[in-house]
């Protein structure tokens, strides 16, 4: 059976990169306007996950993100089942949003949530309905945001009327200005990496085009015996706590990472030209060798897609990683030391040593 990557599942990542970047240079033309209210960007802002303004006193923080996908594994498995994942998808919902917000060091103050139908009946299903809102509120609960509003559209003949687009956006605050996570990574630094929950919030469309391919669908039993859809949906790992708790500890963050699209690719976000070296890569969850397997993906093409088990990462001294995993223990969270920082020559690349992967720059063009 022949290989079915990303690209080839109806995602282009160099399109829509593309379009990002123009984007983002007649974006910054516009960033003028902010001193007629006294307030300003921070230098280098543009192509990170979240936007900043400055004001005298602090730092605002500003996110608009959608779900994707994911909610159509749910609206499968509900029809195939009758079983409900409708909160966990809303949870996925929020969490792409604020662990966005949380990698400038913001903690979000407020969230609002998105939702376009095709017809209105999609939320005459009382339980769905239900499931959907309790999710969104329990995404804003574990994020220690309120949930400000929204807005919910009918837009006939432009969604399809059996599911819903999900999104939303969040402002949050850094306060004081010192929490802001500017990006000063430097050589030496850790990499400290921080568990996912699965496939979280990216490569749904990949995930789902697998589907077909699996001899009982969504319901195929998965190495842990799960079926694969409900494996698919369990939900994201919200990982503003662990910001807040390196926040109070006094843990100077260089930099973070929320593991989304391009994969562990995104390890090489940071501007600045370094190599980033991982050494201990943890066990991703069953679900990815699922995936692998159905799509006939080697480690180079799952590591460049997928999370494969590590939702967020932390660049920080080496002598305060020891520091951060005791934040995450004490937050929940598993977390462990991944790698290190390395300056070679201006070289910018991601190695994971354990595997024999290599990511050059090329690989991720997203400024």
């Amino acid at each position: 059976m022949a290989k079915l990557d990303y690209k080839s599942a109806g995602v282009n990542y160099d399109v829509l990169d593309t379009f990002k970047r123009a984007c983002q240079k007649l974006a910054w033309q516009t960033a003028g306007n902010l001193a007629r209210h006294g307030l300003s960007e921070p230098a280098g802002i543009r192509g990170e996950s979240c936007y900043i303004l400055e004001t005298p006193q602090a730092y605002i923080a500003h996110v608009e993100e959608a779900l994707g996908t994911k909610v159509l594994v749910a609206d499968a498995v509900y029809k195939l089942t009758g079983q409900s994942f409708y909160a966990n998808v809303a949870i996925d919902n929020v969490s792409t949003i604020v662990n966005d917000l949380a990698t400038s060091g913001a903690l979000p103050v407020t969230v609002a949530m998105y939702a376009a139908l095709g017809d209105a009946e999609y939320l005459a299903d009382a339980r769905r309905a239900a499931d959907l809102a309790e999710g969104f509120a329990e995404g804003c609960r574990q994020s220690g945001a309120a949930w400000a509003g929204g807005e919910t559209q009918v837009l006939k003949g432009m969604v399809n009327p059996e599911t819903v687009i999900l999104g939303g956006s969040a402002m949050g605050m850094i306060c004081p200005k010192s929490n802001y996570i500017a990006g000063d990574v430097a050589d030496g630094d850790a990499i400290v990496f921080v568990a996912s929950n699965g496939v979280q919030t990216n490569g749904l469309t990949l995930c789902r085009a697998l589907a077909d391919r699996l001899p009982q669908g969504y319901l195929t039993p998965g190495p842990d015996g799960r079926p694969y859809g409900q494996a698919l949906l369990d939900p994201s790992v919200i990982y503003v706590r662990l910001v807040e708790a390196c926040q109070k500890a006094n843990i100077h963050l260089h930099y973070a990472v929320h593991m989304t699209g391009h994969g562990w690719r995104k390890l090489m976000r940071p501007a600045a030209p370094f190599v980033y070296n991982i050494e201990t890569i943890g066990m991703p969850q069953p679900v990815f060798q699922t995936i692998a397997d159905a799509a006939g993906l080697g480690p180079a093409d799952m590591y460049g897609t997928f999370n494969m088990g590590v939702g967020f990462a932390l660049y920080v001294a080496p002598q305060d990683a020891p520091a951060v995993l005791a934040a995450a223990k004490q937050t929940g969270y598993t977390a462990w030391h991944a790698g290190t920082v390395q300056s070679q020559n201006g070289r910018k690349a991601v190695e994971i040593a354990p595997l024999g992967i290599t990511y050059d720059e090329a690989s991720l063009n997203i400024r």
